[in-house]
């Protein structure tokens, strides 16, 4: 039998202009190794967060990826703090505890939108959150996962960043010209 070790999510990444909360359930290992929200290589999210706003390919740097995202409204935690879990997969979670969503959107209100990356994710925020005078308030979206690992439903990164921008689009707020902002 193999031993379980316990895992700890990375801290979120919002401020004051954040009016989208993107959750995962909770990073991989690849991601956790890093500190980096969608760490690993072949992760869509990036891609995929890149097309939403109309721009080409993501950014090299992680910090770089992660002001686009700010600069988009775009907040990032997951919904599981900390789990017992061997390798990466959501299957293999066991004995999560939750991250205080409430918390957060109290501390920053202007979220309006809880996008949930992946059914592990929705669940998680469903099953501890879902009556929640904080959650139930806002829009709470279940998106397929961006995991590199193809579904039935969303076989690779094409079928996902379709169907990501198919649920987003009523949501996805003009942002100024970024030259303008120079």
């Amino acid at each position: 039998m193999t031993e379980t070790s316990r895992v700890y999510a990375l801290p979120p990444v919002a401020d004051a202009n954040s009016w989208i909360l993107f959750l995962g359930s909770m990073p991989g290992a690849a991601s956790l190794a890093a500190s980096r929200y969608y760490g690993h290589a072949r992760n869509h999210f990036w891609p995929i967060l890149y097309r939403l706003h109309g721009a080409g390919a993501p950014d090299e740097s992680y910090e770089d990826r992660l002001r686009f995202a700010l600069a988009h409204g775009c907040a990032l935690w997951d919904t599981i703090a900390s789990c017992e879990r061997e390798g990466s997969l959501d299957v293999d979670i066991r004995e999560a505890e939750p991250t205080d969503i409430p918390g957060l959107l109290r501390a920053y209100p202007n979220i309006e939108v809880l996008a949930c990356n992946g059914g592990k994710s929705y669940d998680t925020l469903t099953k501890h959150y879902g009556g929640d005078p904080e959650v139930s308030r806002r829009t709470v979206l279940k998106l397929p996962s961006t995991s590199p690992i193809p579904t039935r439903q969303h076989k690779g990164l094409e079928e996902k960043a379709a169907a990501w921008l198919r649920a987003l689009a009523p949501f996805v707020k003009p942002q100024p010209d970024q030259e303008a902002q120079s």
